[in-house]
């Protein structure tokens, strides 16, 4: 535990605090812990499914937004990011839309793979319709 604390950058009271499902745990040392231990998170639109809040589950849509999109599963956004070199291997999500809306004159949509698409449409959910051509 400690070892994966410190590789996270947090303390052995908040790794044990995130284990134990405390709230009030910042965000940030969630992700990292997730990080550290080979987790992918993921922001989604959710719907509770059930008769009760007792037996509700929460029900993730199929365009969930990755909080980190990482370039070489995206063709298209991996085109449109050129400047950024091979050094970078994941955006943000604000990032990825912002390359998207700048550089939509670049991009057909129609050779973008489905979960690209899906990927496209999470983006847009969450930050607006920058453009209509994105």
């Amino acid at each position: 535990m400690t070892v994966a604390a410190e590789t996270a950058g947090i303390s052995r009271v908040t790794w044990h605090r995130l284990e134990k499902g405390e709230f009030g745990v910042a965000w940030g040392s969630l992700l990292a812990a997730a990080e550290v231990l080979g987790m992918q998170l993921h922001l989604g639109i959710g719907k509770a499914v059930g008769d009760s809040e007792e037996s509700a589950v929460l029900v993730l849509l199929e365009d969930a937004l990755p909080l980190h999109i990482r370039l070489t599963d995206y063709p298209g956004l991996r085109r449109l990011a050129w400047q950024v070199g091979e050094a970078v291997d994941t955006l943000s999500p604000r990032e990825a839309f912002g390359l998207y809306t700048r550089n939509a004159r670049h991009l057909d949509l129609d050779e973008l793979s489905p979960g690209e698409q899906l990927l496209l449409r999470a983006l847009r959910d969450v930050f607006g319709e920058a453009t209509a051509d994105v």
